[in-house]
């Protein structure tokens, strides 16, 4: 928590990356990309990490903060919450500093591996891994619950993204759980937003709720065009004036 502390009152200071854009090296600028991300990940700002960590892959130095097997190990961990599916491969899947390393964390590969492929009951084998990895760490114990609820909707949008309707028995089946820890889990996640999906409790069948791209294009271009409108008629007015 020192560290943390320590950190916060060097990343916060607007003026510290202000003076190393200016006169700092290019090892004191990526350093501080590497605390800056450290510190994200302690306040539970995976996107900020992510974005720090992945910029400093291949130029990392920071050996007095942590090794680089740790930091690789937080940048995935960082990418897998907050990267669509494009970012994650091009920077995690087919990253090749990320691959280098991966040889030496098997776990973090399936990991990768069991969601980006869609093998949904190796994943969650993973992430239970994953979870006991977060528990044993200082900094990521206490956002161990909340990193790996989140993992679970995002596997299980990534599914019924692909799907208008599924059965229950299917899901759980594509899981390796029961049907009712699958009901349950995507009850309370409907319940809160999390899920854009509604169960069919009759029918056990989950129907997801896709968004309208197409029509909320079209009310975009509606609204700037009444936008648009409304300049020239302000315009009108001042040249008629």
């Amino acid at each position: 928590y020192a560290i943390t502390a320590a950190m916060e009152a060097v990343v916060s200071t607007q003026s510290t990356g202000e003076l190393i854009e200016l006169g700092g090296d290019w090892d004191r600028r990526n350093r501080l990309k590497v605390y800056t991300g450290f510190y994200a990940m302690s306040i539970r700002n995976f996107k900020d990490a992510a974005s720090n960590f992945l910029d400093t892959v291949s130029t990392f130095t920071s050996y007095e903060l942590m090794s680089y097997h740790t930091f690789i190990k937080y940048a995935i961990t960082a990418a897998m919450l907050t990267l669509d599916r494009k970012e994650l491969t091009e920077k995690v899947v087919e990253g090749a500093d990320i691959n280098e390393v991966l040889h030496d964390i098997p776990l973090f590969r399936r990991y990768i591996d069991s969601l980006y492929h869609a093998q949904y009951t190796e994943f969650f084998a993973a992430l239970a891994e994953i979870e006991y990895f977060l528990k044993k760490d200082r900094m990521l114990a206490k956002h161990a619950t909340f990193y790996v609820r989140e993992m679970r909707v995002r596997s299980y949008s990534q599914l019924l993204e692909s799907y208008s309707n599924l059965t229950v028995n299917y899901m759980a089946n594509s899981f390796g759980v029961s049907e009712a820890f699958i009901d349950k889990e995507l009850s309370r996640f409907i319940a809160t937003g999390a899920l854009n999906a509604k169960i069919d409790k009759v029918g056990g069948i989950v129907q997801a709720n896709k968004p309208d791209r197409k029509n909320a294009q079209y009310q975009a271009v509606i609204k700037q065009g009444d936008l648009l409108l409304n300049r020239i008629q302000k315009l009108s007015r001042v040249i008629t004036i």
